[in-house]
């Protein structure tokens, strides 16, 4: 007779699963809280203690740490020493372990305390998990409910799972505890504050298979970290076509620009390309969006839209007679929702902007490595400019130039900003000097760049930016500062009357 050996925390179609394996011919061995289970339910099974021949103690810490277990797992049955051993130390055969881990995760979603967190790292599972799947040529070992029917399938087919199945299987198994570890590691690592340690373990659940990546040739696939919070990972799709590569990287930098207004106005974001195409604040989300439609009418043709209160009726009527690719919301009205999903393919998308960011550090590849930095948290208050002209900004001027510094923070650099009346009106993006970027922005800013205000990312290193803005009217200026050709660009402010704070803050995005 064959033996299964069953113990899981998430008992989710257990006991139909040995139920199965009962009637297929296997003994059932189980532990604690399973056994009780599959004993309540009628089925016959042996306690662990009835192989070790020891009971489970210090609170089930100690219970399948033993020979009688792992000998049975380990044995390689076409070898005569194992055989031979088994055999002297009458050790019995184990075929078949299930086993899923104490709820770590779980618990440190739910906010457990650290006592909590380390009774539930889990010892034995990972063991048995690790020893059958070491030994998958002849041990089968299921760490997932979602396999119990091939199980069952494989062995009513052949008699028992195929070799083939079993790598599968062990392969899946390695996965799983790796990432049990990872996350029991990040955990630990972040409670003693270490955020760069001599080794990086990360770990992510798969989301999605992506229909492809950036271009069609390229294969891509979306995955999110255990712990989701303020993230594109964690909004709820309400309608409309599977997300693209690109969809969740644009995405992604409109909910990032939104997390910026947290001052009670409305705001909405459209974004192309990961920067943003128009930002426009308002009393209601009807006039917020108006001026960030008004921003770049052109751009924003198959963008994504973010915004920070529910969309009405009003707005809805305004985002359909567009093609938008994405619309993010922290709620949707009945009549808004009617009148946007009479379009198909348009995602609709509820996200909860109050979320915290819950890993404060950015992961990025490059060939064969990985670039790691917190997040760019950065924030600058009225109180901390420097007003370095003759002529000084207003308390209303210090609003505008607060608004564009908050948008051209999230630009790719090197990155201008021409913004009045809480509305960009000219965006210029990752561009190889400054000053290139500068035109771009005030071509598209027009005849309205008169009166307007100028945010960079970085310090001018050369006056030839602001000898631009001059030339277009613009206001006053905010940047970090910290060119050693700074007084060059103060005094051409001073020469015509602009006001220009520093930040001494910088904003490189890259």
């Amino acid at each position: 007779m064959k033996r299964a050996l069953i113990s899981v925390s998430d008992k989710t179609g257990i006991i139909e699963f040995a139920k199965e394996l009962s009637t297929l011919g296997y003994e059932i061995i189980s532990t604690g809280g399973t056994k009780k289970a599959l004993d309540d339910a009628g089925l016959k099974t042996l306690s662990i203690s009835d192989v070790t021949h020891f009971p489970e103690m210090m609170d089930g810490r100690v219970k399948t740490l033993h020979p009688n277990v792992h000998g049975g797992l380990l044995c390689v049955r076409d070898n005569e020493e194992h055989m031979k051993d088994l055999v002297e130390n009458k050790i019995e055969l184990i075929d078949l372990v299930v086993v899923n881990l104490y709820p770590f995760k779980e618990t440190l979603k739910k906010g457990g305390t650290h006592e909590e967190l380390i009774e539930n790292i889990d010892i034995g599972g990972p063991s048995m998990l690790r020893s059958a799947a070491k030994n998958h040529k002849f041990v089968t070992v299921c760490v997932d409910p979602a396999d119990y029917e091939r199980v069952i399938a494989e062995i009513r087919e052949h008699g028992d799972t195929t070799l083939e199945f079993r790598q599968e299987l062990a392969a899946k198994v390695f996965r799983t505890t790796a990432a049990y570890d990872s996350l029991i590691a990040g955990y630990l690592t972040s409670k003693l504050g270490i955020e760069y340690p001599e080794k990086l373990t990360l770990t992510y659940e798969k989301v999605q298979d992506l229909r492809y990546g950036e271009n069609p040739h390229q294969s891509a696939a979306f995955y999110s970290c255990p712990m989701v919070g303020y993230s594109i990972a964690g909004a709820k799709q309400l309608h409309g076509k599977e997300l693209s590569y690109n969809n969740i990287q644009d995405a992604n930098g409109a909910i990032e620009i939104l997390r910026e207004f947290k001052d009670g106005k409305k705001a909405v974001v459209a974004v192309k390309h990961t920067n943003p195409c128009g930002v426009g604040l308002g009393d209601t989300l009807k006039e917020a969006w108006d001026k960030a439609y008004a921003a770049d009418p052109i751009s924003i043709f198959g963008g994504i839209v973010a915004v920070n209160d529910t969309v009405d009726e009003v707005v809805a009527a305004e985002l359909h007679k567009l093609f938008l690719e994405i619309v993010i919301a922290p709620a949707f009205t009945e009549k808004a929702l009617e009148i946007l999903m009479a379009k198909k393919n348009i995602r609709l998308m509820t996200l909860d902007i109050n979320k915290e960011i819950v890993n404060k550090q950015r992961v990025m590849g490059v060939n064969d490595g990985l670039l790691v930095q917190d997040i760019d948290f950065g924030e600058v208050k009225a109180e901390d400019l420097v007003c370095v002209t003759e002529t000084k900004p207003t308390a209303e001027d210090i609003e505008e130039l607060l608004f564009g510094w908050k948008v051209v923070k999230n630009v790719k650099s090197n990155a201008i900003v021409i913004s009045k009346g809480n509305q960009t009106l000219g965006v210029g993006a990752g561009q190889m000097n400054r000053v290139g970027a500068a035109k771009i922005a005030l071509e598209q800013a027009g005849e309205k760049s008169k009166g307007s205000y100028m945010s960079s990312d970085a310090f001018f290193p050369m006056p030839d930016t602001v000898e631009l803005a001059v030339k277009h009217g613009v206001k006053a200026i905010i940047q970090p500062g910290g060119s050693i050709k700074d007084q060059l660009s103060i005094d051409v402010c001073n020469a015509h009357g602009i006001a220009m704070v520093f930040t001494k803050m910088r904003h490189f995005k890259h």
